[in-house]
């Protein structure tokens, strides 16, 4: 009984951490954050942050567009330069996450907020 429970548990653990596992794929500045509502809401985000990351396919100026999300509110775009495989992924049903990496009081707007993609494996 007791080897049992052992292989139980070692099945278990095995399962929990895979649903935990997940690749870094991107790394990018925020594009267009100037436009939207980053300003609204800079003293409030922090890195570490969840982002949501909401495939655009019909978006006039970018069939690849990304725009990103913080607690509901647009914050800008992956940036077009860096949208194509990330795309890619959502239109594949890839699960994406995404994560405030740094933060930056710099006057750039693209210096500003970075943030990483992970896959989900």
């Amino acid at each position: 009984m007791r080897f049992l429970l052992t292989i139980s548990l070692i099945f278990w653990l095995t399962a929990t951490q895979a649903e935990s596992i997940r690749m870094l794929v991107q790394n990018s500045p925020l594009a267009g954050s100037q436009y939207y509502a980053l300003g609204d809401f800079w003293t409030e985000i922090k890195v570490g942050d969840a982002l949501e990351l909401i495939r655009e396919p019909d978006n006039k100026h970018d069939h690849n567009a990304i725009r990103v999300e913080w607690r509901g509110h647009k914050l800008g775009y992956v940036p077009r330069a860096q949208n194509s495989a990330v795309a890619a992924a959502m239109d594949a049903g890839d699960r994406l996450t995404a994560r405030v990496s740094s933060l930056s009081d710099n006057k750039n707007p693209w210096q500003r907020l970075a943030f990483e993609v992970f896959v989900e494996l």
